[in-house]
């Protein structure tokens, strides 16, 4: 499904023009608008996924293979030292467009592009606990 209010399902199928890198049958990956830094790649499905809770299996296991072409051709071309691959579910997480799409980020060393977080000290009795109920979902 291509949803009519949602931008990125028109940058996707071409309803506006892009700096597009890579298409296929069920992704096309453009030059970020707003990027973070030279080469900001975004992946974006044909097809509307809200995040990765909707996005079908067999689409979302093209993903990753995909990333790592585009961020192959970014290193190539630009010659950076690093890459972030980024993919954010949901207002907490960052995510600002509700469409599934995958940030492929070049990275330099000394660029001051910080992603990152501090470091908790969890207790190990409560990790335990907590990996032992998730093992339980699988």
């Amino acid at each position: 499904m291509v949803k009519d209010d949602c931008i990125f399902c028109k940058l996707a199928n071409g309803v506006f023009p892009t700096n597009k890198i890579y298409e296929d049958d069920d992704f096309t990956v453009i030059l970020d608008a707003a990027p973070a830094n030279k080469g900001h790649a975004l992946i974006l499905p044909k097809q509307h996924y809200a995040n990765l809770f909707e996005i079908d299996d067999e689409v979302s296991a093209k993903v990753l293979p995909l990333a790592k072409k585009v961020a192959a051709a970014l290193k190539e071309e630009l010659g950076c030292d690093g890459i972030n691959v980024i993919q954010n579910n949901g207002t907490a997480a960052g995510q600002t467009v509700f469409h599934f799409h995958v940030h492929v980020i070049p990275r330099y060393d000394n660029d001051k592009f910080d992603i990152g977080w501090p470091q908790a000290e969890p207790d190990a009795d409560e990790q335990a606990a907590l990996a032992e109920k998730l093992a339980a979902r699988f």
